[in-house]
């Protein structure tokens, strides 16, 4: 029987391990992280999935540390896979299992290396993103692509939205191939390195508009960081708004410096200064959810600058 220790949090992680589940791998050890507090836990948990199938958890704070190796080492293990796991896993982990450690990444790579890569794809207005299995290396979301699955991000999904849709593509790519990855009849590929980059992690203060720019790239942001994320903000009269849905309704060409926020019997509208008019469809207000019925109560029909 194949035997893996896998690393895993999240959907990703819970639709992978359950993938490795109906194969029938021998899962010897889970790790996963605690939940942090004050975080909003939107997601499936992998340590309830692991505790209904009785495989031993873990949850260290550092998985590289001698101890944790040597009892990883000790289970003897065929593969270690890793499921959207936060933590690096370093040159003696990686060295342990007989036929590889991979990884499931949230990209097409070598597109999109590093952290929150569907965040990322939607910032830059990509079309299509997906789920990219391959082997670890030190050098992170660098190694051999054994295979990937593409889905598309449409012009108003929002992280969420397109989130859901790279797990699906994920436990796919998974179940495709893990056959062959047990029999020892999976093949990869290098990757060019010299495509894509790597992306960094992102913090709510990331999420300030920046209006200068055009309808679609902000409405670009709005949709990378809407909740469940943190979502975009900008301040109006010395309050914060947040602006947590939208589409662009024209790109017209603005010739006004500034960008204009305004309400009518329609809605809420912003005229960007790089071009384009966005149609807002969620609001919060100094801290206060607004509805859409209430746009006209709350900001009256007078023009407001943004910057």
């Amino acid at each position: 029987m194949t035997r893996a220790v896998v690393f895993a949090y999240h959907d990703v992680g819970v639709r992978c391990l359950s993938v490795l589940l109906d194969a029938g791998v021998d899962i010897a050890l889970v790790i996963t992280h605690e939940d942090t507090v004050g975080d909003v836990i939107w997601f499936d948990s992998v340590a309830e999935l692991a505790a209904r199938h009785n495989i031993p958890t873990i949850t260290p704070d550092d998985p590289n540390t001698d101890e944790i190796v040597a009892q990883i080492s000790a289970l003897a293990p065929d593969f270690i896979f890793s499921f959207y796991y936060k933590l690096m896993l370093k040159a003696p982990l990686l060295a342990i299992p007989k036929h590889g450690a991979l990884n499931m990444h949230g990209s097409l790579l070598p597109y999109y290396r590093g952290r929150v890569p569907v965040n990322w794809a939607i910032i830059h207005g990509e079309t299509l993103t997906g789920a990219t299995l391959h082997y670890m290396t030190v050098k992170p979301d660098a190694g051999h692509i054994v295979a990937q699955t593409a889905v598309p991000i449409l012009q108003n999904d929002t992280a969420g939205d397109v989130f859901r849709k790279v797990t699906c593509a994920a436990e796919i790519t998974l179940h495709r191939v893990l056959p062959q990855l047990i029999d020892g009849t999976s093949t990869s590929q290098p990757q060019d390195l010299t495509l894509g980059g790597y992306f960094g992690g992102r913090r709510p203060e990331h999420g300030r508009i920046d209006w200068s720019q055009s309808a679609t790239q902000i409405h670009n942001l709005i949709r990378a960081v809407a909740p469940p994320y943190p979502g975009a903000y900008t301040t109006l009269n010395a309050a914060e708004l947040k602006l947590l849905r939208s589409r662009v309704i024209d790109n017209n060409t603005n010739k006004q410096a500034k960008s204009i926020f305004f309400c009518d019997n329609g809605g809420c509208y912003v005229q960007c200064a790089g071009g384009g008019t966005l149609q807002l469809f969620a609001l919060e207000y100094a801290g206060v959810a607004i509805a859409p019925t209430q746009y006209l109560a709350t900001f009256g029909t007078q023009k407001y600058t943004l910057d």
